[in-house]
């Protein structure tokens, strides 16, 4: 049977590993690698057709199917031993058209080559903090930019999508054709086809004020509180992130940062320097040891979170939170500051707010995010016991600050563990994709990371 199915699979697609062959191993290794995913074939697609033909012919053998750019938001699969991996990295075409501030790219894009591209013409993407994040799954599950608190989810200015649905269909879905499609997969996604295509907006963005901010961890309590308390205030024009830092003492890292633990602030201001520089100035009052923040190119606010662009051993957790009161400085210190003892890497807060915290007209199945901050902790995994205590620590973290702050909603794009998906979506709008979903796919052969079930 197996042998059947994967030569109707090498019938369907050019490129087609199968358990036992020399590429399976390399071809299922994905962005995360403490995910060990074992599908039942790992097929790299070279064109639609080929999509098309692989749902095809999984349909006919009784397989399931999920797309992966660069997987990582991986944790939450499952069992894959019934599902087909397809691995979209063939298919990263990027067309910039300046005239109308639009970009298309395909369904393996990665966003740094879109920033470059898109700067080439003096405009910028709502990318988020890693460089090799792939566009269509960081798009299709809302899209946490730099630029959200003035411009909101990415998911919202995405144009058109091209996608495959489960009966091997070809679909363009906008605003006008396949609306219902549309909403669903701005947020929903995987869920609904298999997107090959995306097209969205850019913006007239040149440069931005952006960077950050560095003290030594003994600081974090200072630190923390005047973040807090300037984040209430701050105009939509900036988004940032609080972060507790403990950076190994490995080569790789440059200095200062190598062997040392931090607290740090940094993000992005959508204003001129003057402007910029007064609303950091409560947060430079504190005397950072390091401050990076400057007019830079557009190109520079990808990089400015200094996320690792290769693959990483990491796993974690996160929560949206509400308000937080100055009461939540002592809990996140006593949970994860310099001497709590904690195994985790990074502790980090996202300011939200702003455009992230409204409703769009016409938006789609996630519009927006609904809470004040976002919470994500993360820490190296190198064997069994290392990760035991790497998610111990992060329930622990995340514990602390969700109680009494936290209605238990979720931004899937940050959930690293499978659980109810419901709570990432307004009621309503949970009920309307569970629908779409029915109608589309009626016998569930695709599996998304965050099933819609």
């Amino acid at each position: 049977m197996i042998n059947e199915i994967g030569a109707a699979l090498r019938k369907s697609a050019r490129t087609v590993h199968l358990p036992g062959d020399d590429g399976y191993d390399r071809a299922r290794t994905n962005w995360s690698l403490t995910t060990d995913l074992r599908p039942a074939a790992v097929v790299y697609p070279e064109s639609v057709d080929e999509i098309s033909a692989v749902i095809r012919t999984a349909n006919r053998a009784g397989l399931r199917v999920t797309p992966m750019g660069t997987g990582h938001n991986s944790h939450p699969f499952g069992d894959l031993s019934g599902t087909v991996l397809l691995r979209t990295s063939r298919l990263a075409g990027i067309d910039v058209d300046p005239a109308a501030r639009r970009a298309r790219v395909g369904a393996g894009a990665l966003w740094l080559p879109v920033v470059e591209k898109a700067a080439a013409y003096g405009l910028a993407a709502l990318h988020g903090s890693s460089p090799d994040t792939g566009v269509v799954g960081y798009t299709t599950g809302g899209g946490l930019s730099w630029y959200g608190r003035r411009h909101g989810l990415a998911a919202n200015h995405v144009t058109a999508v091209e996608l495959v649905l489960a009966d091997g269909t070809q679909v363009r879905a906008d605003a006008a054709h396949e609306a219902d499609l549309f909403w669903a997969v701005r947020g929903g996604g995987a869920n609904v086809g298999v997107v090959t295509a995306l097209e969205f907006d850019l913006f007239p963005y040149e440069t931005a004020y952006a960077g950050a901010l560095a003290w030594d961890l003994a600081k974090a309590p200072e630190v923390l509180a005047r973040w807090l308390e300037w984040t209430v205030g701050a105009p939509d024009e900036v988004t940032t992130a609080y972060r507790l830092l403990r950076f190994p003492p490995i080569p790789e890292l440059p200095q200062p940062f190598r062997g040392r633990d931090f607290a740090m602030i940094d993000g992005a201001v959508l204003a001129d320097d003057a402007e910029a520089e007064r609303i950091l100035r409560p947060l430079r009052e504190l005397k950072p040891e390091l401050d990076s923040f400057a007019r830079v190119p557009a190109t520079a606010v990808s990089r400015i979170h200094l996320d690792p662009e290769e693959p990483v051993p990491g796993d974690g957790a996160a929560a949206l939170l509400d308000a937080l009161p100055q009461s939540a400085v002592d809990k996140l210190i006593e949970a994860a500051g310099a001497d709590s003892g904690t195994s985790l890497f990074s502790t980090e807060l996202r300011h939200l707010g702003g455009a992230l915290g409204r409703p769009v007209a016409g938006g789609g199945a996630l519009s927006h995010l609904d809470g004040e901050y976002l919470m994500s902790v993360v820490g190296i995994v190198t064997g069994p016991v290392s990760k035991a205590a790497t998610l111990a620590d992060a329930a622990r973290v995340v514990r602390a600050l969700a109680t009494g702050h936290s209605r238990g909603r979720k931004y899937l794009n940050f959930t690293q563990q499978q659980g109810d998906t419901s709570r990432a979506f307004d009621p309503a709008d949970w009920l309307r994709l569970l629908e779409i979903r029915a109608k589309v796919d009626p016998t569930g052969l695709l599996q998304a990371n965050h099933e819609i079930r």
